[in-house]
Formats: C-alpha cells, structure tokens, sequence
C-alpha cells in the first residue's frame, strides 16, 4: 500500500487512473499525451505548455482538476493559481480540486487545512487561489499559474477591447504573480487567431511548448492519427462518431469557420465580402523558388496620437513565382510623418534589394507628380514604377480578391499576418484599407512588368543617349562610391 502511494505521488498517470477509477473512468490516448506534457511542467522540464483541443475532450478534468490536486503534493508548500474566464468557473475548478484532496488525501500525502472556494490552504504549506479572468489578484504568490478557457463566448472573443482587456490582465495581474521561475500552462479552445494564445505565439512561440489535437486529424497529427480520424475513437466513450454528427450540423448551418476555430484549433478571420480570407494560405517559408517580386505602397503622412485613428502607410511585397502563383512575402506598416515614412521606404528597398521593384501611387496634381519624383530620386538604382490610382477601391482589388479566393494566394507566417488578414476580411467595410490598396497595386505592377527595360523608371545620373543598362551601371556605381544609406 506504501509504495502504491508513493507511486501516485511519483506518476501523475498512476494518480489520474487511480482517482478515475471510482467513476468507471479511464486516460484515453490523448489523455495520456496531456498527462505527459502536463507531468514535465511538474518536472521542470516545461514552463511554458499551451494546450489546445476542442470541446468536450476532457482537457479541463486533467488540466485543471487532476493535474493541480497531485502537483500540490510534490513538495510542501507548493501555491497554484488557477483562473477561468469568470470567477464562478474558476471556484467550481476550485471545489472539485478539493474534493479529490477530501477523497483521496492519504494517497497524495496532504488534506485541507482550509477550505474557501476562492482561496484555501493544505496541510503541507501549500496554497490554492482561484479567480476569474480580469480580477486583480493581489497578495498571492504562485509556483504554478493555469488558465483554462478565458474567453466564455464567440461575442468576446470578436470584440477586439475584450481580447485587449485579456491581454492586459495576463501581462499585469497574471504573471506579476508568478515566484521567479514560475510555470504558465493555459487550456483553451480557440476562437479567434487572435485569442490570447495567438498573442502569445506571436510574441514569444519559442519558448511555448504547444499540444494541438484537432477533432478531426491533419497531417503529422501528434497522436500519429491518420488523416480524417476523429479524436477520441479508441474506447467506448462515443466522443470520436459526435464529432462527425457536429461537424455535419456546423456544415449545413455554414457555421464552418466555427467549427475551424472550437473543434480544429484553427481559427481563421470571417469571411470579407470581396476576400474569402479562408482560401488563403500561410506558409512556414518563404519558396524556395522565387520569380518576380514588387514593393507597391499606399502612402500617408500622419502619426498616431490621442485618439485618432489616421490612415497606415502600407508596404506590401508580392512575389509571382514561376508556376504563377502569389506570395506575400512581407508587409511593412507605420503611422508617421512624411520625413519617417520616406525612411521607411528607402530602408525596405534597401532590405529588399535591388532585384525587387519599388511601385509608388501618385496622387493627383503637381504635389503628386513632385512626390513621386522626389521618391524616385531618393530610390536611385532601384527599379522604381508609379501611376496613379483609377477607379474605386473595391474594382482595384477585385483582380487580385479573384486570385485570392481561387487559392493562388499565400502569406509566408509572420507577426503581420493577422492584421493583414482582418484587414482584408473588413474590406470594403473596414477602418482601414491600406493594406488593400497596396496589395492591389503590387498585384497590378506584378502584371504590367512583363518586360523589365520598357517600364521601369530610372533616375539618371550622367548625359542622355546612354542604354537603360549603362545608366544602371552608372547610378548603382554611384550609390557605392557615396555609401548611400537609407538612415544612420
């Protein structure tokens, strides 16, 4: 009997079949996987595990109710806080964490010295606080920090002064309360790429070790499922044949970017009016074979402040690459003056190189004409095209939206990518089209430059009469004689 009780304080899969017992229950496969993943935080081995699956897959009763109750019991002392999108949620966690330590204490070596359902304490010196998502959380300290769920509905997770709100509290009240060497594990089912894991990954996604069991298997499944297996299909729970049930309702009600983000853990922007964002993909690199590419800009001169929301300057480069399909390959962004947006400009064309075309708007009138020429100079040696802009937004990007919404159109992953793809999912609705504008002209320049010497522009630095490929010569000579840099 000594050693069985040592064994469930050593083996948080001995503890978990050992508590599930009594209730006919038993660790399915991905159970087993969570429990390891769940098991090395314990160990150290992991401060930082995400775990995403979706409703119903039993991630709450091992994560946030199993998981707790045996980590309490690996040293004395030891304080976790527990946190749900409301402080109801996060006190049932709460109470049934304590009913396990009540029911089986003397296998974990430890009971309850107190017993709040917000904060109560074991017999070891160990603490136990539970709170709702936004609720400051002063005066505790914690070894171990778990969110489950933050976000209650699909109505918060669209309001983008919710998710700020849940961002600022993670930042602020959550992790201020972590000990120095404290361990994050967050459950969730996704609903937005832009829930507080899609925050998370972009600003930090080495340091996330992130477990993502969709309902239904893709390729290179961490279960080793094969493609089209439902999750949950290995005892006689029935969980695996609901999902196919589920996913046939959310089909015939066109709810499937629901089902996309709560059951694949695949979140993805609503579908635009003219972008059906959903046919575009996003690639871990950029091609390794690559054709031709252009820079287009959609200008401004404003900078941020108060509580204006002035226009972005926007620097979109798109690729066609040789089978003819679009890469977006990078976006630059900024509110500034004239003088940093100019900045702007030079420093991308540097970093891009001279292989890719600068195509620049021009605005009606002199003022128009004299920017551009200004820009062009300042872009001696690079290819450089303009023209100005003819017809209304949305018959501008319909070319490229076509493109787009047949599935010839990629982003390479990067940190802009859900801005650029809210953007182009609210167009023509949307606050801001910058980023619209620019991909449709970068989309119109890549089919006008059929041919490289009759339509790029070049500033000329010497006497007339000389070959495009001479005055190239010479400006690009020029540009390395005086080291020209975009900025110090």
């Amino acid at each position: 009997m000594l050693l069985h009780r040592r064994r469930i304080r050593r083996s948080l899969e001995t503890w978990c079949t050992e508590a599930l017992c009594p209730l006919g229950q038993s660790p399915a496969a991905h159970h087993r996987l969570l429990i390891h993943a769940l098991a090395d935080v314990a160990l150290g081995r992991t401060d930082r595990l995400m775990v995403m699956m979706p409703p119903g897959s039993a991630k709450s009763t091992y994560g946030s109710v199993l998981f707790p109750a045996w980590y309490l019991a690996q040293a004395p002392g030891l304080s976790v806080l527990a946190a749900a999108h409301t402080s109801a949620l996060a006190e049932r966690f709460s109470r049934r964490v304590q009913g396990l330590v009540r029911d089986h204490g003397l296998a974990l070596g430890y009971g309850l010295a107190s017993e709040g359902a917000e904060l109560w304490r074991t017999t070891s010196g160990g603490e136990y606080r539970a709170a709702g998502v936004g609720v400051g959380i002063a005066g505790f300290r914690a070894d171990l920090g778990i969110i489950d769920d933050p976000v209650r509905a699909r109505e918060e997770a669209a309001n983008p002064a919710m998710r700020d709100r849940i961002w600022e509290w993670y930042l602020s009240d959550f992790l201020t309360r972590l000990k120095p060497g404290g361990r994050v594990v967050l459950i969730l089912t996704r609903w937005h790429e832009d829930d507080l894991a899609g925050r998370l990954l972009e600003v930090e996604r080495a340091r996330w070790r992130t477990l993502v069991l969709p309902a239904i298997a893709g390729e290179d499944d961490p279960l080793g499922r094969a493609p089209g297996e439902p999750l949950w299909d290995d005892d006689g729970y029935g969980y695996g044949g609901e999902l196919a049930r589920i996913r046939t309702t959310y089909e015939a009600a066109g709810a499937m970017r629901d089902w996309a983000s709560l059951y694949q853990q695949a979140p993805r922007p609503a579908e635009g009016a003219i972008f059906k964002v959903g046919a575009i993909g996003v690639l871990d690199a950029a091609p390794a074979v690559s054709g031709r590419a252009v820079r287009a800009w959609d200008l401004a001169a404003t900078r941020a402040g108060g509580t204006r929301d002035p226009d972005w300057t926007a620097g979109v480069r798109l690729e066609r690459g040789h089978d003819g399909r679009l890469v977006v390959q990078d976006v630059v962004r900024l509110r500034g003056a004239p003088d940093e947006v100019e900045r702007a400009i030079l420093a991308t064309a540097w970093r891009d190189g001279h292989a890719v075309t600068v195509s620049l708007p021009q605005d009606p009138g002199q003022a128009g004409k004299a920017q551009v020429a200004y820009l062009t100079r300042q872009l001696a040696g690079f290819g450089v095209t303009s023209s100005s802009e003819s017809g209304d937004k949305a018959t501008r990007a319909a070319p490229v939206a076509s493109q787009a919404n047949a599935g010839n159109l990629s982003l390479v992953r990067a940190a802009w990518n859900r801005s650029f793809l809210d953007e182009l999912a609210a167009f023509p609705s949307g606050a801001h089209d910058d980023q619209v504008d620019a991909l449709s002209r970068a989309f119109a320049a890549l089919g006008e430059d059929r041919s490289y010497d009759t339509t790029l522009s070049w500033v000329s630095g010497g006497v007339g009469g000389r070959s495009l490929e001479a005055r190239i010569h010479a400006e690009v000579a020029a540009l390395q004689r005086r080291r020209l840099r975009p900025w110090s």
